[in-house]
């Protein structure tokens, strides 16, 4: 009995590897990796880090994210609906098998792990983040990005250990009209104040 028991295991193992090995083997053909990570060191590295893991507070880390939310970033970058006159530059240079390519190649890097500094502010941020304000009719923010932070793959973004400073300056471009390229998080941000924005930050880079 534990002799089938042993084999029933070892063939579960082997077949996870293959089937893990094989969902590689798609991603990888229906984007060239290489490519994209030769794209990445020549036009994200500088700010985002050669793993996506920037070391700049105001640069989002980029590894592990969503290639969905990647590409979605990018194109409108380069539409002009996301605003930004240094990522408008960059993504203009790239077509859209460039901007796959990247995505999927800089989600197969792992993120670095953050940390909660404002450790005054932290627990507004997870009351916030876990349970929002419902007087103010501010929704959880776990409900769409999940209670660790990881997101939901093609709809919302990973958030988990992103620079507090990024995520407050996202927050208060949607807040304050800037940035529009969410109607979502435009509604949730304008009803938030400084001091919310900045506890939720500090709770997002703390989680993991």
């Amino acid at each position: 009995m534990k002799l089938i028991a042993t084999f029933t295991i070892a063939a579960a193992l082997v077949t996870a590897v293959f089937s893990s090995v094989a969902a590689e083997a798609v991603v990888a053909a229906k984007h060239d990796l290489a490519k994209g990570e030769a794209s990445f060191a020549g036009v994200c590295a500088a700010c985002h880090a050669p793993d996506g893991n920037s070391l700049i507070p105001v640069n989002p880390k980029l590894a592990q994210q969503h290639p969905e939310y990647l590409i979605k970033q990018l194109l409108e970058f380069k539409a002009g609906k996301r605003e930004n006159a240094i990522m408008s530059g960059m993504a203009a240079a790239l077509s859209e098998d460039d901007m796959k390519n990247i995505a999927y190649w800089v989600t197969t890097k792992k993120a670095t792990p953050g940390a909660a500094k404002e450790k005054e502010l932290v627990l507004l941020g997870e009351k916030i983040y876990r349970g929002g304000i419902p007087d103010r009719q501010i929704p959880a923010c776990a409900g769409c990005h999940s209670p660790n932070g990881a997101g939901i793959p093609a709809q919302y973004p990973r958030l988990s250990g992103q620079h507090a400073e990024y995520a407050v300056a996202q927050l208060t471009n949607f807040r304050d009209g800037i940035r529009k390229n969410s109607l979502q998080m435009t509604q949730i941000a304008a009803k938030m104040n400084d001091r919310e924005i900045k506890a939720v930050a500090d709770y997002i880079a703390g989680l993991r």
